[in-house]
């Protein structure tokens, strides 16, 4: 199911894989926003160029969590209840990345394995497709936030092809992405 939005980007549901969201409000953007998308970028530049499927799938993880936390510095009010989970706030706060919450919060337990240096606990497959969908979901929080952003690619990748200046211009989706 496709709806138009107020903007005209286009949101669809979760059904066949695709995984969106849409802008509902404006709001300001704030420095530790900017700064934890930018840290975002850096862990998927990890991600990237990681050679081990554990180190890709936590630095994909990371990407993810700390993407989630720009959306929360920039949509979330302080309160005084308990700790609770990035995902289960992003649930609550920005309703509209609840599926994306939902799957990288289904991620965690293998991000924890990983990290502790459990053989086996990812494949290189599974580490592929987590950096492919924490930077489909960096795309849409940037979108959301409406921060364009370039990709800086670390010096050994961009040795391999010849790119002006070192930077990918990413360019923002009008459409809704496909996980």
């Amino acid at each position: 199911m496709v709806c138009p939005s107020p903007n005209g980007l286009t949101r669809s549901g979760f059904d066949g894989g695709k995984m969106s969201a849409q802008t509902t409000h404006e709001v300001q953007v704030t420095v530790a926003s900017i700064d934890l998308l930018s840290g975002a970028l850096r862990s998927l530049d990890t991600a990237i160029t990681a050679s081990r499927a554990g180190e890709k799938y936590v630095a994909a993880h990371l990407a993810a969590l700390r993407a989630a936390a720009a959306l929360l510095a920039a949509y979330a009010r302080p309160n005084s209840r308990r700790p609770t989970s990035v995902w289960t706030l992003v649930t609550k706060v920005v309703p509209e990345f609840t599926e994306w919450a939902q799957y990288f919060a289904a991620g965690a337990g293998k991000r924890a394995a990983a990290e502790v240096g459990l053989g086996g606990a990812v494949t290189p497959r599974e580490a592929d497709d987590l950096v492919r969908d924490a930077h489909e979901f960096i795309d849409l929080v940037s979108e959301k936030l409406g921060v364009s952003r370039q990709l800086t690619l670390p010096a050994n990748v961009a040795a391999q092809s010849v790119i002006p200046d070192n930077v990918i211009p990413i360019k923002r989706r009008a459409v809704s992405t496909t996980k």
